[in-house]
């Protein structure tokens, strides 16, 4: 009985562990390109082409389509779709970038 009892206790503590980390790799997962913005915000690119932006804080924020963006690099981006309740979801599950 102790066995069984030690082993429900050691599978639960090993799958409290392990989900995190699968939940981490969700967003790296849906993601093609991030980008670093020059304002310290993080644009996301998907992998189906359609963006979202993470501002400085670690929230998803409102993305206009065909704005414009400027990288650190100082290259100029056009934003392709407003996936923000998408990047939300992935944020809100702890995946922060």
């Amino acid at each position: 009985m102790k066995t069984l009892i030690i082993t429900t206790t050691l599978v639960a503590a090993l799958a409290g562990i392990a989900a995190p980390v699968q939940a981490r790799d969700a967003l790296e997962n849906a993601v093609k390109t991030t980008i670093e913005l020059q304002d310290g915000s993080t644009l996301y690119v998907f992998k189906d082409g359609k963006m979202a932006r993470e501002d400085s804080f670690g929230r998803a924020v409102f993305l206009k389509a065909g704005e414009t963006l400027k990288a650190k690099d100082g290259r100029e981006i056009k934003a392709v779709g407003n996936e923000v309740a998408r990047l939300d979801s992935l944020l809100r599950e702890g995946h922060g970038g």
